[in-house]
């Protein structure tokens, strides 16, 4: 099982030297991924939750793909129907190779209406834009020559196909908790990518999500999609209740057992997020960062991708 690391590309802590600290630290500590988020128009309704000043998924992990090696960089997630598809398979293009075909293509359709009211996106019917723009991209990038393509929420005619590193594309993680996603996952990913907190957590995935991917997976003919889910790491020194306890939350033996729980339900790659919800704590990189080194050097075999 491999391990990522979810980066804070927003809030007051977020700035180009934090960036380039965590990617680095978590490169170096034997971490598998570097993820970072999307949001392209900071309405009122993204602010709570993600403020400026907010970091273009894209045009970072460009640039730390230059500045590290080995580690894995992704999107936790595009919002798919923020850009034109045309746009984003160039951009996932472009960073794939870049990166030494490095990308992790982490997707979903998104929520925020005033954001996408701002960018004229459509917002009832953004899973189905979603659905046409995936196909679109796999139209691109697995095309020879030049590519048509007339779906109903995108058409164009005679665009050059545009190939990747990894062939036949990056790797596809598609976010999102509910049956629709879980649908999507199926169709078009190589892997599901939930984040398991609020009540949606382990038991849920074990006993109702995973095996309603795999009827779907089997009911459509179509392989099982990977388990790649993102939990919050909260280290403590004394352990928590266990009653309503999200994982990834409590002492080093708590997250020792979520983490060997989550890697017995088939878990291939694990992201870990530290963020809490309070925007000053964007600003206490220590804590975060020593979260990291403590689970690497007492937990986690990083070399061997297994537990210690």
């Amino acid at each position: 099982m491999r391990v990522g690391v979810n980066i804070l590309n927003f809030g007051p802590g977020a700035n180009p030297e934090s960036l380039l600290l965590w990617a680095q630290t978590a490169e170096s500590l034997g971490y598998h991924s570097i993820m970072i988020s999307d949001h392209v128009a900071i309405t009122p309704s993204v602010s709570t939750r993600y403020p400026e000043p907010f970091w273009d998924c894209f045009t970072v992990l460009t640039w730390l793909a230059g500045q590290t090696k080995r580690v894995q960089l992704g999107t936790t997630v595009v919002v798919l129907p923020y850009r034109h598809a045309v746009h984003i398979a160039r951009l996932v293009a472009n960073i794939d190779h870049l990166s030494g075909g490095r990308f992790i293509f982490g997707v979903g359709v998104g929520n925020a209406a005033d954001e996408f009211a701002v960018l004229g996106a459509d917002h009832e019917h953004r899973g189905a834009v979603g659905n046409d723009y995936l196909r679109a991209m796999l139209a691109l990038w697995q095309g020879e020559g030049f590519v048509d393509y007339k779906g109903h929420y995108v058409q164009f005619e005679g665009v050059s196909a545009m190939k990747t590193a990894q062939q036949p594309h990056p790797p596809i993680w598609v976010g999102g908790n509910t049956e629709r996603a879980w649908r999507r996952a199926v169709l078009f990913g190589q892997a599901w990518h939930p984040i398991l907190w609020r009540g949606l957590n382990v038991a849920w995935a074990g006993e109702t999500a995973l095996p309603g991917l795999r009827h779907l997976a089997e009911t459509l003919g179509r392989p099982m999609p990977a388990f790649c889910p993102r939990i919050r790491l909260d280290l403590r020194a004394d352990p928590l209740p266990y009653e309503g306890r999200e994982a990834g939350a409590g002492s080093l033996e708590q997250v020792r057992d979520d983490l060997a729980n989550l890697r017995d339900l088939g878990a291939e790659h694990v992201t870990l997020d530290w963020y809490t919800g309070d925007i000053e704590a964007t600003k206490d990189h220590e804590h975060g960062l020593g979260m990291l080194r403590t689970l690497a050097e007492q937990v986690l075999d990083l070399d061997n991708e297994d537990l210690r």
